[in-house]
């Protein structure tokens, strides 16, 4: 049983080539081999989803699986049954686990250990470790590389800002600036451990919360929506906090050479302006679609690590294509 729950918990040569094979799912052509064929998953999304949920789910279909989907309100779990049960419920019908809450990581490890079920952890309240996964290969696809990048991070040091952290360690020479909100930044535990496993690979984790300070040749401008899925702001004046933070064409002209990205939804006139987002520098959309890819390389290395054969190693450079 292998579950994909935490970044860190995963070997930085076996990320490497999840990333690269999820390059690889968006860029063939030939459909999938059904090495899932007679598996059951099931996919509980407790919390809201279009993009994660969706690719889960055709990544699933497409790989031959049989899906069983859940919604908030659909467990048993609302009526006071544990999580144990539940996942000892689940490890005896199911194959695995999709699963997406507001609550912490924790109760995902709790439902893989009662169940003895892989679980795939689709956003918990400290990382979302698939929008991660995405997020490097997105990189990957359009610089060839994701070594020695340099990219800035706008906004709140939320659960897609700890995943992004995370997954950019595992890399060589990048250097990282989280630009956050005073009261909204990354864990300060986070942020020590993302400088400490950056030092080893020539990488720099930085935090700031005045942006007018960053002097990075950024090669990725990136933010996320300011109401974060399960998510609430301390202030009643969070949005005049945020407001320094707004992606528009002015801040985007500091960085003329840097792509923008963005985990979507996205809310046009808070966190980015719309000709940024639907710009020819953006790659937002090219970014959702890499959710599929993302899903099928994750689940490949559940059950089948597909993703251990054939794909590059960090440093290694690919050949960049674009729609």
């Amino acid at each position: 049983m292998r579950s994909f729950l935490a970044l860190d918990d995963i070997d930085p040569g076996e990320l490497h080539r999840i990333v690269s094979r999820s390059v690889e799912v968006l860029d063939q052509r030939e459909p999938l081999r059904h090495e899932l064929g007679g598996k059951v998953l099931g996919l509980y999304f407790a919390k809201t989803s279009t993009r994660t949920r969706t690719a889960f789910t055709s990544a699933a279909v497409r790989l031959g699986a049989a899906v069983v989907p859940y919604g908030p309100a659909d467990l048993q779990l609302n009526t006071g049954e544990s999580l144990p049960d539940t996942g000892r419920v689940f490890g005896a019908m199911l194959d695995g686990l999709v699963m997406r809450t507001a609550g912490p990581l924790a109760d995902m490890r709790l439902v893989a250990s009662a169940g003895g079920l892989p679980v795939v952890n689709a956003m918990a309240a400290e990382e979302h470790p698939t929008q991660g996964v995405c997020d490097a290969a997105t990189m990957l696809r359009h610089f060839g590389r994701v070594d020695d990048l340099s990219v800035l991070y706008v906004g709140e040091g939320n659960n897609t800002a700890a995943a992004l952290g995370q997954v950019l360690s595992a890399y060589r020479g990048v250097t990282v600036v989280f630009a956050t909100p005073k009261g909204y930044g990354l864990d300060a535990a986070l942020l020590d451990a993302l400088r400490k496993k950056g030092s080893e690979m020539d990488s720099r984790f930085h935090e700031t919360h005045d942006l007018a300070s960053v002097e990075i040749e950024a090669d990725v401008v990136y933010t996320t929506r300011w109401q974060t899925t399960g998510t609430a702001k301390t202030s009643a004046d969070w949005r005049e906090e945020f407001r320094p933070f707004h992606v528009d064409d002015t801040m985007m002209s500091r960085w003329p050479e840097a792509v923008f990205m963005h985990d979507l939804p996205a809310h046009r006139g808070d966190e980015v302006g719309g000709s940024v987002l639907d710009g020819d520098r953006s790659l937002a959309w090219e970014q959702a679609w890499m959710k599929y890819g993302s899903a099928v390389a994750i689940l490949e290395w559940v059950y089948c690590d597909s993703a251990n054969s054939g794909a590059p190693e960090s440093g290694q450079e690919t050949t960049r294509r674009t729609d």
